[in-house]
C-alpha cells in the first residue's frame, strides 16, 4: 500500500497481539481503515472491541505488530524513537476520559494549557496563545480558574485546549464524554466540530455512546479487531441550516449502515442477525438473487 497524502490515516492489515509468559491476546486481526483529512469521525465497538487499541497505535503509545500504518504522512512502522517523540508532540494530540491524564489540579486553567507550549519552545507568548485556545473551546471567562472551580465538562474543555496547543494535524480523542452529563456531552461535541470545521483539524473520537457518534459523518464500528460496519451520515437537505446551531443540523443528520468488506471479500455478519436468522454452528447459505445477495440460515437434516 503507498501511503496516500489525502488520508490523515491509513491502515491496511494491521494486527496488534499482546504477548504474555501464559496467553497471546490478539487484539486488531488485520484491520482496513482510511480517514480522510479534515474529517471528523467516531470509531465504537464493545469492550475489548480493539477500538482503544487502534487510538494507542495511531497516537504513537504502542506499536502495531504487523500491517502497514500511516498518519500524516509518516509511516509509524519505520519512526524511530526520538522521531516517535517528535511525532506525539506534534502530530498527534489526545483527549482522555480521565481529566487526570491531561490536568494539573494545582495550576489554572491558562497555566495547564500553557504547559505544553512551554515545552515546546515554539511560542514566544505563551500565555496569550494559552488564553487564545480556551476562548475556541468556550472558557474565555475561565482562563483563571483552577480545576476545583470548573465543571466537569468544562475540565474536559481545558483538555481539548491543551491537545490542540501544539497545533496538532491530528484530535484524538478516547472516551471524551464519558464522565460528563448529556448537557455537558453535547458541549464537548460542539467544541470537536468546531475545531474541525475553523481550524481542518481531523478529529477522531472512540466512544461506547452512539448518540455522539451518530452526530458526526462516519462512524466505523469495530467487532473482534476488524472494521466491520460503517453509518455515513446522509444529509437531504443543508440548505437554510446554519452549522453555529448543533441542534438544528444534528437533527438532520441521517446515518445509513453498510457492511465492511475486507480486501479477501469478507463480511462479518452481526451476532443479533444470525439470532434472528436461527443460524446454528458456522454455516450459511449464500444466493445471488437479482442483484442482492440473500443469506439465509442452511436447511440441514438432523
Amino acid at each position: 500500500m503507498d501511503e496516500a497524502p489525502e488520508y490523515a490515516i491509513q491502515s491496511e492489515n494491521l494486527v496488534k497481539i499482546y504477548k504474555t509468559k501464559e496467553i497471546e491476546v490478539l487484539a486488531l486481526q488485520g484491520l482496513d481503515l482510511t480517514v480522510e483529512r479534515g474529517e471528523i469521525m467516531a470509531v465504537v465497538g464493545n469492550s475489548g472491541s480493539g477500538k482503544t487499541t487502534l487510538l494507542n497505535m495511531i497516537g504513537g503509545l504502542d506499536r502495531p505488530s504487523a500491517g502497514k500504518l500511516y498518519v500524516c504522512g509518516q509511516d509509524l512502522f519505520k519512526l524511530s524513537p526520538p522521531e516517535l517523540v517528535n511525532y506525539k508532540r506534534h502530530t498527534v494530540g489526545f483527549v482522555w476520559q480521565n481529566n487526570a491524564r491531561n490536568l494539573l489540579p494545582y495550576l489554572t486553567a491558562a497555566e495547564n494549557v500553557a504547559m505544553p507550549i512551554q515545552f515546546s519552545g515554539k511560542e514566544k507568548n505563551k500565555r496569550a496563545r494559552a488564553i487564545e485556545l480556551l476562548e475556541l473551546v468556550g472558557l474565555g471567562p475561565k482562563v483563571k480558574s483552577r480545576l476545583s472551580q470548573l465543571s466537569g465538562g468544562e475540565q474536559q474543555r481545558v483538555a481539548i485546549a491543551i491537545a490542540m496547543a501544539n497545533s496538532p494535524q491530528l484530535l484524538l480523542a478516547d472516551e471524551p464524554t464519558g464522565s460528563v452529563d448529556a448537557a455537558s456531552s453535547a458541549n464537548i461535541l460542539d467544541v470537536f466540530r468546531q475545531l474541525n470545521r475553523e481550524l481542518g483539524t481531523t478529529v477522531v473520537i472512540v466512544t461506547h455512546d452512539l448518540q455522539i457518534a451518530r452526530k458526526v459523518s462516519r462512524v466505523v464500528s469495530i467487532r473482534d479487531g476488524k472494521a466491520a460496519s460503517e453509518m455515513i451520515a446522509v444529509q437531504k437537505d443543508l440548505s437554510g441550516i446554519s452549522f453555529d446551531d448543533p441542534a438544528g443540523n444534528m437533527e438532520e443528520m441521517e446515518h445509513e449502515e453498510f457492511a465492511v468488506l475486507d480486501r479477501a471479500g469478507r463480511v462479518q455478519i452481526p451476532s443479533e442477525y444470525l439470532e434472528q436468522m436461527h443460524v446454528r454452528g458456522n454455516k450459511v447459505k449464500i444466493e445471488a438473487s437479482e442483484g442482492k445477495l440473500v443469506i439465509s440460515a442452511p436447511e440441514i437434516s438432523e
